[in-house]
């Protein structure tokens, strides 16, 4: 149990961090560097006479260890490093040393456990804790239960090491045998509030919907950080799309898989559940499907286990919205501002959704520059929460037409260039520029007139600022398209001669006598014929959009329809050119060397799909990437029905 002299140093430490994890994982360090001056007994031996003690811990090996205290009984509990690390200490830090550590335990008094502590004031359960050898800590627990709520120098308990150090197994242990009948309580306060931060850290949404079913006051106090619980999972992707943007059958199955769980942590001392069973049937099915595309089982059940994540993350989003709800309406309004704002710059629209839907109020709040969510939004080009200004009436007018601190309204902000994080997530500066379009011309359609000439605090108009913030990636699209049109346009041109020189020259020559091809009535030669014509005018149409490429005036607005129309327009025909003359050069190797051998077909076809397979891998993503981005602007839209007001 954490005492006030501990509290109040972790609330008086010189430079805490704004992530509470990073300052878990600094305390040992600064503690070593640092030495914080308290009454301890030096080691009156030096420290090589305890290498052979250290090395038998390291290794699990009891028997020279126990050789070694029949020389010197004192070794039990002294002091064998310069962190003032006893040998108990090191031993729970190997996981195959667990023997070493339950015949260890049996020569160390019970009432010895809580006092022996390293430079830090971490006892062994600690570094059990931090190592997450969940049976060292059983066994420490089972020897002395002290441990489990004595503090280090920086009142941390060994239970916020084990979160801080993303060991979920013992945290969940943990969580069953630490004491909160010991004032202060351990999970109450400032101490549970870091502990249910480093939960959300870490992704443990189970074990921190158990911490709040049973502290629910949790859910509105903050860290020494002033970070709630609601601002840290503001900060996560709670959206399976955005980690696996280009894996369509992994989608597929994510919006297929069932999941069902309830209310999981009723019982204080139940132990956690991990993954229960639901849908049982439904999953050995689709199990069995991925077999068949080549798409492993383990892989299902990842995308089940995420599944199951996200629906825990959303149930501790509503439970924390529903505890912070319940305080006085200033409060509230406050509380919720610095997690809707985070939520809207990450694009977390899971938490701004359930956020406004407790608190409707929360629509109006405003960051230091300003920003709403909804300029928040734009600002940081993030559309899930852009959207759910489909899914307002009236009072989205209202919401639209706030100004930052610096005048600019909405449209400045989608007039800005977008972050680079997001920005890069377009593959070219060309597609990067058409974005920015997309985004400025959407947000246009949202605001009154009078908006798109309103003058910000630099004297620049909406479609100024846009001119000005985005004039260097103009130029970068222009080299761009014009980089991607002169290698296209080589490869157009050098098909194009092949295949006029290939319909002048047929295979097999011509009769003499009348002048026509000498394989003209076998079918090889047909196919040959019309595979050679396509391929001459699909590169020629090809490198005609090349060169309409070239030559372009690249305007602002070109960037939006017409240039990357021209690029996929030369990249598909350039795409048929290239196979429709593997087809008519296998047809000629055919008529000319293969003297009508029917197997001489199969390893011809193969060696000619070799050329076409690599351009299509190599350019196919980029072509689909433009298509999606021209054609299926898709990801601007009203999300669900409901309303939000």
């Amino acid at each position: 149990m954490a005492q006030s002299s501990s509290t109040s140093e972790m609330n008086t430490s010189t430079s805490p961090e704004p992530r509470p994890l990073m300052r878990l994982l600094q305390a040992k360090d600064q503690n070593t560097s640092q030495p914080t001056p308290i009454k301890k007994k030096e080691p009156e031996k030096d420290l090589n006479w305890y290498l052979p003690l250290y090395k038998a811990s390291l290794n699990g090996d009891w028997e020279s260890a126990r050789e070694f205290f029949n020389q010197d009984p004192e070794a039990v509990t002294a002091k064998i490093t310069n962190a003032l690390e006893s040998v108990l200490h090191i031993a729970v830090g190997t996981v195959k040393a667990i023997n070493f550590v339950k015949e260890l335990l049996e020569l160390i008094p019970t009432e010895t456990l809580p006092t022996l502590v390293d430079q830090a004031g971490q006892t062994a359960l600690h570094y059990a804790a931090i190592f997450g050898n969940v049976e060292a800590a059983k066994l420490l627990v089972n020897k002395s239960p002290a441990l489990t709520n004595s503090p280090s120098n920086k009142g941390l308990l060994p239970i916020h090491l084990a979160a801080g150090y993303a060991n979920k197994d013992v945290v969940a242990y943990l969580l069953t045998v630490t004491r909160d009948d010991i004032q202060p309580n351990p999970f109450a306060d400032e101490s549970g509030v870091e502990l249910l931060n480093m939960l959300i850290i870490d992704e443990y949404y189970d074990l921190a919907l158990y911490l709040i079913q049973l502290y629910p006051s949790l859910a509105k106090g903050k860290s020494s950080a002033d970070n709630s619980a609601l601002s840290m999972i503001a900060r996560k992707d709670l959206s399976f799309s955005g980690r696996n943007s280009g894996k369509v059958w992994e989608r597929f199955i994510y919006s297929c898989m069932p999941v069902k769980f309830g209310n999981l942590y009723q019982n204080p001392k139940r132990k956690y559940m991990d993954n229960p069973d639901a849908g049982s049937q439904i999953c050995s099915r689709i199990c069995c499907c991925a077999r068949k595309h080549n798409f492993s089982v383990q892989n299902v059940k990842n995308i089940q286990k995420t599944k199951f994540m996200h629906l825990q993350a959303i149930q501790l989003v509503r439970r924390l919205c529903t505890e912070v709800s319940k305080l006085e309406y200033s409060e509230a309004a406050s509380f919720f501002a610095q997690p809707i704002i985070l939520g809207a710059s990450f694009g977390n629209n899971v938490i701004v959704e359930e956020i406004l839907h407790s608190f409707p109020p929360a629509i109006w709040s405003r960051n230091d520059e300003g920003h709403n969510i909804f300029l928040t939004a734009v600002a940081n080009r993030q559309e899930s929460i852009f959207n759910l200004l489909y899914q307002m009436g009236e009072h989205k007018q209202l919401a639209l037409r706030l100004e930052d601190q610096k005048g600019n309204n909405i449209l400045h902000l989608a007039g800005k260039l977008a972050p680079p994080a997001q920005l890069n997530l377009v593959s070219g500066a060309a597609l990067q520029m058409q974005r920015e379009l997309q985004w400025y011309k959407e947000v246009e359609k949202h605001v009154l007139p009078d908006l798109k000439d309103n003058i910000n605090s630099s004297g620049r108009t909406p479609e100024v600022e846009f001119s000005r913030e985005h004039k260097d990636l103009v130029k970068e699209g222009e080299q761009w398209m014009k980089n991607a049109a002169n290698s296209c346009t080589v490869i157009a041109t050098l098909i194009a001669t092949i295949a006029f020189a290939a319909a002048i020259t047929v295979p097999g020559g011509n009769n003499g006598d009348t002048g026509l091809p000498i394989f003209s009535n076998v079918l090889a030669f047909n196919i040959f014929a019309v595979a050679d014509a396509l391929s001459l005018f699909s590169s020629t149409a090809s490198l005609l959009m090349f060169l309409s490429i070239l030559t372009a005036r690249y305007a602002e607005v070109d960037f939006l329809y017409s240039l990357p129309k021209r690029l996929i327009i030369g990249l598909v025909t350039l795409l048929i050119s290239i196979t429709t003359m593997m087809i008519a050069f296998s047809a000629a190797i055919y008529l000319v060397f293969c003297d009508k051998r029917a197997w001489t077909v199969a390893p011809i076809a193969a060696i000619a799909c070799v050329p076409v397979t690599l351009f299509a891998t190599l350019q196919f993503p980029l072509l689909m990437d433009m298509i999606w981005s021209t054609y299926c602007p898709g990801t601007f839209g009203q999300q669900s029905e409901g309303l939000l007001f």
